[in-house]
């Protein structure tokens, strides 16, 4: 998979941008447009067909304008990928009340992240290393940090807790949404997968010679119905990341 990097282009542009300090650059806009609507198209050009798609042409084809009427609103590709990233960011839940105290409130983080990356699948091909500083992202990020605030973790545990969530969320995601694309991408259902590799599968897999492998992967395939399960395998590992949290969280108030 293909990894995007967030800042690519001009600092002050992009941050203009994100924040809406400066107005259009050319009175000669088209009326029908605005930044907010060419965001919009371009977030919906990379949900239907990934960010291999997204160019400025094929965003004015959404549009049913020509490609330079895009360029009196935003100043190019990279500036205007900082803002998509900005927006979708900008769609997650933040409740101020939520019950559980500051697990339950990891736990809606955890999922809201979770919902957003399967609603933007190719949000996962874009580095985390260089975040988009835009008004939503930072909201974002602040609103995390408070579910923790007042624990007893100090400032950088509190960042550490966040990363390992939203790490942990991203990296299940990935899981799911390839899942989802198998059968699109070889034609194959996963039955229909398992079915073609049964044959060959019995001839190899000799429980004697691998009895852990054959007891455990029988059972699971009986519980899951399935090789893998990304709906298991999320709801199982957000408990053990929320049962170590607690772990440090207990330590610190010892």
């Amino acid at each position: 998979m293909t990894v995007e990097y967030s800042g690519k282009g001009d600092p002050a542009r992009s941050l203009a941008l994100l924040w809406r300090t400066s107005e259009r650059a050319s009175r000669k806009g088209r009326p029908e447009l605005s930044v907010d609507r060419i965001v919009r198209a371009a977030i919906e050009v990379a949900d239907a067909e990934g960010l291999q798609a997204l160019s400025m042409r094929r965003v004015a084809e959404r549009l049913g304008v020509g490609t330079m009427s895009l360029y009196t609103y935003v100043p190019g590709k990279p500036e205007l990928f900082d803002v998509m990233l900005d927006e979708v960011y900008g769609e997650t839940a933040r409740p101020h009340d939520v019950p559980g105290g500051w697990r339950g409130r990891l736990e809606q983080i955890a999922r809201e992240n979770w919902a957003l990356y399967l609603r933007h699948p190719w949000l996962l091909q874009v580095a985390a290393s260089r975040p988009v500083l835009g008004p939503n992202v930072t909201a974002k990020y602040d609103y995390e940090l408070r579910a923790v605030d007042g624990i007893g973790l100090s400032d950088l545990e509190m960042d550490s807790v966040i990363t390992l969530i939203t790490g942990f969320v991203h990296g299940a995601a990935r899981g799911a949404v390839e899942a989802a694309q198998a059968e699109s991408l070889t034609g194959l259902t996963d039955q229909q997968w398992w079915a073609a590799h049964a044959p060959f599968l019995s001839r190899i897999a000799d429980a004697s010679r691998y009895p852990t492998a054959a007891r455990v992967g029988q059972a699971a395939g009986e519980e899951l119905q399935a090789a893998y399960s990304p709906e298991h395998a999320f709801e199982f590992g957000l408990e053990r990341v929320l049962d170590g949290v607690e772990a440090l969280v207990n330590k610190k108030s010892a």
